[in-house]
């Protein structure tokens, strides 16, 4: 039974909400909203934007961010399969530390063109890490070698990766093997440009090391161990400096190396491989060469993210799928099955700046149009003499074009104080 205190508050605070809400409304009917309601709006109102001020971006543009001295960044350059596609390009990963030191793991097919996209000079570029010899990690290293030596690479090309269970399968072998399949690419440019970008420095380590160091340098610590992947051979990789971890697991079946060597990373990397249901229905593949190839070979979602769920990085990443409106959700499905952590799922151009205090995580947005930045260092002049001339048979072929060229060679000449000569 209520009280006459109890209807009497009941009254008041109808009247109370009734005055208010007639407060409003009159203030709605003469033109001007409420002071309720102004204030309501004031407090979500955004800061006053500028109109001839730049606004903060959300993407990652390429060099047009300084890197702090105690970051890391790392870009996605290829987070595909082993056919490229205008989209993804095969494995890549391009990891910029904030003492001015840049390391590429693993230099797939159609990585090239992204790594040049960030318009990074060459003679910065000169460490690679190649996680196993299968073209979808190594692939373009033929054009990184030669395109960079090009555009003012002006050192030899390092390149650290495993050995074999035999010499041939090994990454001396398969570099020396590389650059004498570029022997008539390498003899054509004898004489015409600087030479010293087109040499190979091989660092060829044991793939049965366990947490083995294979580099260190200006504070820059990185380690492998052993990655179960088709044969014997692939690796995985850790860096760290400045109290910073990064993993890198190449492609690799679930083991107890990373298990053990991958935990408390800042950020790891790990294959996470299309699912049974695509690789059926979008690459054609048997039901059972699809369980074969994506659980066995390679590490499905599932069991990606029991990895994760047991190494606990600050951000795990995902990659080595097509990354696809409809195929993203069954990776990701999968995956959470086994792990509820911080996730990404790579795709190419996406970037990650890295501090002990924060994991900023975009995608980078790129210009079509550029072109290599010019040499850190003057180049070396080429020693004419050592060109390969033309045989008497091909050289007779030259149509006469001189009279063309020769204003060509005149301004030249008079804009620079040459005396340069047509051939």
């Amino acid at each position: 039974m209520m009280t006459k205190k109890s209807v009497f508050t009941g009254v008041f605070i109808t009247l109370v909400a009734a005055m208010i809400y007639q407060w409003g409304h009159i203030d709605g009917l003469a033109g001007k909203p409420s002071v309720l309601i102004s204030e309501s709006i004031a407090a979500d109102s955004p800061t006053k934007i500028s109109p001839v001020k730049a606004r903060a971006r959300d993407f990652y543009a390429p060099n047009s961010e300084d890197l702090a001295p105690d970051e890391m960044r790392l870009i996605a350059c290829g987070t595909g399969m082993p056919t490229a596609r205008p989209k993804q390009a095969a494995s890549c990963w391009l990891l910029e530390l904030g003492n001015g030191d840049k390391f590429i793991f693993d230099v797939g097919t159609g990585s090239a063109e992204r790594i040049a996209a960030m318009q990074i000079p060459y003679n910065y570029l000169d460490k690679v890490f190649l996680s196993h010899l299968h073209t979808d990690h190594f692939g373009d290293l033929d054009a990184l070698f030669v395109g960079g030596a090009l555009a003012g690479r002006q050192k030899p090309l390092r390149v650290w990766g495993p050995s074999g269970d035999t010499p041939e399968r090994g990454t001396k072998y398969a570099l020396e093997h590389l650059r004498k399949a570029l022997t008539w690419d390498l003899d054509g440019r004898l004489g015409i440009t600087d030479p010293r970008g087109y040499h190979f420095e091989v660092h060829e380590f044991d793939y049965k090391g366990i947490n083995a160091v294979i580099y260190q340098e200006n504070g820059v610590t990185i380690r492998s161990y052993p990655a179960i992947h088709a044969l014997d051979g692939p690796v995985s990789f850790s860096l760290e400096w400045n109290g910073l971890k990064f993993v890198f697991g190449g492609d690799t079946y679930p083991n107890k190396w990373f298990d053990e060597h991958a935990k408390n990373a800042d950020l790891a990397i790990h294959e996470c491989f299309v699912t049974v249901p695509d690789m059926i229905a979008k690459f054609g593949f048997t039901p059972q060469g699809a369980l074969s190839v994506a659980t066995q070979v390679h590490t499905s979602p599932e069991a990606f993210g029991k990895v994760m769920s047991r190494i606990k990085p600050r951000m795990a990443v995902a990659y080595h799928f097509y990354n696809d409106f409809d195929t993203t959700a069954g990776i990701l499905n999968g995956v959470r099955t086994t792990y509820d952590g911080p996730l990404s799922l790579a795709e190419d151009y996406m970037v990650w700046n890295i501090t002990k205090d924060d994991i900023r995580v975009r995608m980078a947005r790129i210009d079509e149009d550029v072109w290599p930045p010019v040499a850190t260092e003057k180049p070396q002049v080429p020693d004419p003499s050592t060109r390969i001339p033309y045989s008497d048979m091909i050289a007779g072929g030259k149509l006469d074009v001189q009279d063309v060229i020769q204003p060509v060679y005149d301004e030249i000449n008079k804009k620079y104080g040459l005396n340069e000569k047509q051939d």
